[in-house]
This record gives structure tokens, C-alpha cells and sequence, in this order.
């Protein structure tokens, strides 16, 4: 809350009390500063999303867009005018440009991993595959008659959920359901109760196998240990892309395969061999031998990632064939 800053040398004179201070001159300058970041914040993550900002989950455009105007306007209004604060309010204004400097660095860091030109061509339909995309998920149906059993799969944190289209898709050719959510602001968090709305609108899937990448994957298997026990919607099987469960689920009587890379930075050998007890003893284990984080989908290298000897295409194959063994498998 402000007073706008006197203007005669009377109105001083009677409101002293109220004349303009060293601390409302650093309030002038911190808002005008922290606002005209917040516009080229917002800008410069628009243009890192890219293509995202269109085809993610709208969260975070509304996000940005509300950012964008709000910082507008408060950087055009400090520019017009200066005013002076209550002492009893600056401390509310202070906390206020803390939380403003939260909010930007929040924005910088959600900055999404965009997909790369092999998840792209992949999200193209054709004879085989249908692929459909709404500002929350994507669906991969084969046109051929499809499997009783489907697979939902959480992309990990802060990247494009289109980047698993072309390690997906070979199940979708094979007969099966996929579904990808866009997960709010890239969190799996934010998108746990996606696969519960989900899990009875495509027929003639009967039973789910529930996959996710690093954050997602934790998001998946608590979403299975939710219903393993739902005996009209059975989960089917779990799969783990470079992840492991946030809590035990070694009694589950559920098929787990679990996906690793032997060059992982992220989800590293010696944190996916302290999960192995979490998970049921008969859990498939697959390596990838030269293999990384990133290679699990189609988004480019990593932050804290480790190196590949590996190709991103042989990486892929691998995986693919794994998971295509495993739901086939269980479709049995």
C-alpha cells in the first residue's frame, strides 16, 4: 500500500512524517528493478519452451502470461509515479519482493527440456498408429484392434511429454493403448490423478501397465499401489524408466521391470541397486550398457547427467524392445 508523494512544499510541511526516505528510495528502485526482470524473465523462458509453450500442459503459459502482465504494469506504474510507504507496510513490501524474486527464479528454473526431431516424427499418424494430442495428454491408439492391455506413462520432471513418442510408440504398433499426460508445470506430482481419470476411457483396455521416467516413475508406483487391489481395474504391470518407488512396495503382486543405464548421473547403478529391496523379488532387471538419463527419451542432454557410449537411436531400440517384451508378456 502506498501514498502518492506530496507535491508542494506545503503539503511536505504538514505530512513530514510521510516525506519520501533512503528506504522508499531503495523500495522505488527494487520495484522498478525486480518488475522489468520479471518482463524479460517471462519473455526469455517463453522463447526457451519453444514449441512447449504450445503443445505442454497450459500451466505454465498461464503462468508466464500472468507473470508477464503483472510485471508490466507494476514496471509502467513505478515508472510514472513515486510514492512513499507506511512503515507499517514495508515490511509486507519487502516480503512481497522476496517472494517476487521466488517467484521469477521459479520460472527460470521450469523451464522445460523441449522434444527432440526423433520424438517429433514420431508424433506424426500414419496406417498403424493414430496419434492424438490435447493440451493434456497424448494418446497413441493402433488402428488395428486394440490389446485389453494399455500403458500409462509419466514423463519425468520438466520434460515434454512428447519426447517419449518414438521409445512409446512401438507398443502402440504392437495393439496398445498409450497414453502420455502433460503433467502441470512438468511436476509428476502435479499430475497424480490423471491416470485415475483415465484408466476407464479407453476400451477395450482392461488392465494398465503403469510406466513413468525418473520423477515419473515414483509417480507410477504409487499410482499402482493405489490399485493393485482393484479387482475390476487391475494394474498389470510397472515399469520403471531410470527410476524406483518412494516407498516399499516389495509385497506387491504386481510384474515390475525395471530400465537402467549403466552411465545414468541422475538415476546412478549404485541408487537403482539400494531400491532393488523396494520392489518385488522376481523384478525384471534391465541395463542399458552405456547408457544415460537422457537416453529414456527424446529431449537432448541433461543437466548432472552423465556421458553416453552409447547412440541415442541404439539406446532407444533397446528400450523399446525391453518394454514391448515385457507388456507383451503380460498380455498373455
Amino acid at each position: 500500500m502506498t501514498i502518492e508523494e506530496p507535491n508542494t512544499p506545503a503539503e511536505l510541511a504538514a505530512g513530514s512524517n510521510r516525506a519520501i526516505t533512503r528506504i522508499d528510495t531503495v523500495f522505488f528502485w527494487a520495484v522498478r528493478s525486480i518488475s522489468s526482470l520479471g518482463v524479460i524473465v517471462a519473455v526469455w523462458a517463453a522463447i526457451s519452451t519453444g514449441g512447449m509453450l504450445v503443445h505442454g500442459h497450459p500451466a505454465y503459459a498461464i503462468l508466464l502470461g500472468i507473470v508477464f502482465i503483472s510485471c508490466a504494469v507494476v514496471a509502467a506504474r513505478s515508472l510514472l509515479s513515486r510514492a512513499t510507504t507506511r512503515r507499517r507496510f514495508k515490511v509486507i513490501r519487502g516480503i512481497g519482493l522476496v517472494a517476487s524474486c521466488a517467484v521469477l527464479a521459479l520460472i527460470w528454473w521450469l523451464v522445460p527440456y523441449s522434444a527432440a526431431p526423433p520424438a517429433l516424427a514420431a508424433m506424426t499418424s500414419d496406417d498403424t498408429v493414430t496419434v492424438t494430442e490435447t493440451p493434456s495428454q497424448i494418446v497413441m491408439t493402433p488402428t488395428s484392434s486394440p490389446s485389453e492391455v494399455g500403458v500409462f506413462f509419466q514423463p519425468g520432471a520438466l520434460v515434454d511429454a512428447r519426447a517419449y513418442a518414438a521409445v512409446l510408440r512401438p507398443l502402440a504398433e504392437d495393439g496398445h493403448i498409450v497414453v502420455i499426460p502433460k503433467q502441470p508445470l512438468g511436476i509428476a506430482f502435479l499430475s497424480t490423478g490423471t491416470f485415475t481419470s483415465a484408466r476407464t476411457q479407453y476400451p477395450p483396455v482392461a488392465r494398465w501397465v503403469l510406466g513413468g521416467h525418473s520423477l515419473g516413475g515414483v509417480v507410477a508406483a504409487n499410482d499402482a499401489q493405489a490399485f493393485s487391489k482393484d479387482l475390476a481395474d487391475p494394474v498389470a504391470g510397472i515399469i520403471f524408466f531410470a527410476s524406483y518407488p518412494a516407498s516399499d512396495m516389495s509385497t506387491l503382486p504386481t510384474p515390475v521391470l525395471s530400465i537402467s543405464a549403466s552411465n545414468d548421473g541422475l538415476a546412478t547403478t549404485e541408487k537403482i541397486n539400494a531400491s532393488k529391496d523396494t520392489l518385488p523379488k522376481d523384478t525384471n532387471f534391465t541395463v542399458i550398457e552405456g547408457g544415460v538419463h537422457a537416453n529414456f527419451g527424446d529431449y537432448g542432454p541433461q543437466a548432472g547427467d552423465g556421458k553416453p557410449t552409447i547412440s541415442s537411436d541404439d539406446a532407444r531400440t533397446e528400450i523399446s524392445r525391453t518394454s514391448l517384451a515385457f507388456v507383451e508378456s503380460l498380455s498373455k
